[in-house]
This record gives C-alpha cells, sequence and structure tokens, in this order.
C-alpha cells in the first residue's frame, strides 16, 4: 500500500512537472555509497565484530543446553520421578535463558545489537543525506532517489511541494 501511494505521487509529480517543462531528476545506489564510505565500513566492521561476539556467546548456550540434555537422556532411567523433574526444569530454564539472550541481544525491538547498529549507522546516514543535499541544490535537481528497495526519495526541491 506504501509503494502504491508513493508510486502514485511520483507520477503524479511527474506529470506535473512535465507540464511545468523540463525537470532534473536523479538517483543514488545506497547499497554502493555504504559499500564504498570508509566510515560505513568501518561501522559495519564493527558491528559485525559485535555480531560475533553475541552469537558466540549464544552458541555456547546452545551447546551447554545440549550437553546438559544427553546427559538427561543417557541417565534419566536410573533417575527418581522427582530428580527427572528437577532435571527437565533445568533444561526448560536454559532454554529460556537462550531465548532471553537472543531477545536482549538480537530483537529489532530494543536489541542491544539493533541498537548498535542504530547508534553507529545514524551519523553516517545523516552525513551521506547532507551530501545528497548539497549535490542536489549544487547541480540544479528537483528529485533524487534511492535506486535500491523500495521507492524512497532522498531530495525533493520545495518548489514542488504540493503539500
Amino acid at each position: 500500500m506504501k509503494k502504491l501511494l508513493l508510486i502514485s505521487i511520483f507520477f503524479i509529480a511527474s506529470a506535473v512537472m512535465f507540464a511545468q517543462g523540463q525537470q532534473k531528476i536523479g538517483y543514488v545506489d545506497s547499497q554502493i555509497i555504504l559499500a564504498q564510505y570508509a566510515p560505513a565500513i568501518k561501522a559495519q566492521s564493527d558491528l559485525d565484530a559485535i555480531a560475533a561476539k553475541f552469537t558466540k556467546t549464544r552458541d555456547s548456550l546452545v551447546t551447554n543446553l545440549q550437553s546438559a540434555y544427553a546427559d538427561y537422556e543417557k541417565q534419566k532411567e536410573m533417575m527418581t520421578p522427582d530428580k527427572q523433574r528437577e532435571m527437565q526444569q533445568s533444561l526448560v530454564a536454559k532454554q529460556q535463558t537462550i531465548q532471553q539472550y537472543e531477545q536482549q541481544k538480537f530483537s529489532q525491538q530494543g536489541g542491544e545489537l539493533y541498537a548498535k547498529n542504530e547508534e553507529l549507522f545514524a551519523p553516517i546516514k545523516a552525513k551521506i543525506m547532507e551530501t545528497i543535499n548539497e549535490v542536489a541544490k549544487e547541480e540544479g535537481m528537483h528529485f533524487i532517489f534511492d535506486k535500491t528497495g523500495d521507492v524512497l526519495l532522498l531530495y525533493a526541491d520545495q518548489d514542488y511541494d504540493l503539500t
């Protein structure tokens, strides 16, 4: 729905621009910019290192759970029902610990990795947008779009604001 609205706005704006005369429209490929911009490369490297650390810890927790489960399976025939329940509760607690860890570290709703991504890339994205605005004004561009992903308007000349 959002894409349809943006495309509709684009076509309406294009029709208005066509009626008004020659317009300058450009695009950028944000993926290429991020892949070649040194601060973005450094930020991605830092983020990858943090993700690897979190993944290593999670993998250690999973290995510990698997080992505990294997031990339980080997010994459960010789355990009393109370001891079996106790071991099962311990296994469930370990599983919950893993889920909580994953939520805390990897979730897009408040996870540390997501927050770190925002922290590292916010100033980079701001600098890129500032540069796009400067270039657009210098080159007399009226609209600049991002080539990657969804239709995304990065810059629009205020003269064409129909709001």
